[in-house]
């Protein structure tokens, strides 16, 4: 069994300081609960409702910047993997919404977010490049970034790849729908199930100029279980245990097998 963590933090968009006083605290709590891998939300540090484009690319970074290197020094201090959301400069006329994977210190993958949500598109290039499926020292790991989820193609692509874990830094925005489990949440879990991976996503909290999140962070097993959270609307670290091994049995009855029964002949 491996120990996994969803830090769900609240983002000021106007105060870093506090911003990362608040994201090492949440990881600094995830490792003494025994977390081996940890996930924060999407733009973990420099928080995601700009005014405009000009200001999303003023708070972009390089991959070796100020952002990563923070994140780094996390993952080495704790002994941990930690997946994380930040804004990378891209050469471009506008930034990537991208997201590291470090291992012990050592950052092994950058991924760019392909499917970018609503506003997003004014303040972002999307990336062309599916999501990497990473070798860490937990397992096989693959980061994609929020409305990433939606798309069961990106899930099923990274699980053939070996996936064993899809790590989500996500910012899902709150809505005034009476449902108490909002459909992100859903999307999750069937995401889980229908490939047998361990999905983790840490999503943020409270409120940034105006727009309320969800705080709707999950941990779901490779059967689409949710073995930790949500907890709507606090700041939070879910910890749970998960079994990666499991994972690479993709049979679900002694007849079938989530890969092989798949109908290439037909789609």
């Amino acid at each position: 069994m491996t120990r996994v963590a969803a830090c769900q933090v609240p983002i000021d968009i106007d105060d870093a300081e506090k911003t990362r006083r608040l994201v090492f605290e949440s990881v600094a709590e995830a490792a003494r609960l025994g977390a081996r891998l940890v996930v924060l939300p999407e733009l973990a540090l420099c928080g995601s409702i700009f005014a405009d484009a000009t200001e999303s690319t003023s708070r972009a970074e390089p991959a070796d910047g100020t952002s990563v290197r923070f994140f780094a020094e996390l993952s080495d201090a704790f002994d941990l993997v930690l997946v994380a959301g930040f804004c990378e400069v891209s050469g471009l006329d506008l930034p990537y919404n991208s997201a590291v994977v470090v291992d012990h210190g050592r950052v092994l993958a950058v991924y760019r977010k392909t499917h970018l949500w609503d506003f997003e598109n004014e303040l972002f290039t999307p990336g062309d490049v599916l999501p990497p499926v990473v070798e860490t020292s937990v397992g096989a790991v693959a980061p994609l970034i929020c409305y990433d989820l939606a798309f069961p193609e990106v899930l099923r692509s990274v699980a053939l790849r070996g996936a064993q874990l899809i790590a989500s830094p996500a910012n899902w925005p709150d809505s005034d729908s009476p449902d108490v489990r909002p459909p992100e949440v859903s999307k999750a879990m069937a995401g889980a199930a229908i490939n047998r991976v361990v999905v983790v996503v840490a999503d943020r909290v409270g409120e940034e100029r105006g727009r309320r999140w969800v705080g709707g962070s999950v941990i779901c097993d490779h059967e689409g279980y949710r073995v930790a959270g949500p907890e709507f609307g606090v700041e939070t670290v879910l910890v749970t245990d998960v079994d990666l091994d499991a994972t690479l049995d993709k049979a679900i009855s002694g007849r079938n097998h989530v890969f092989a029964d798949r109908r290439t002949d037909l789609y």
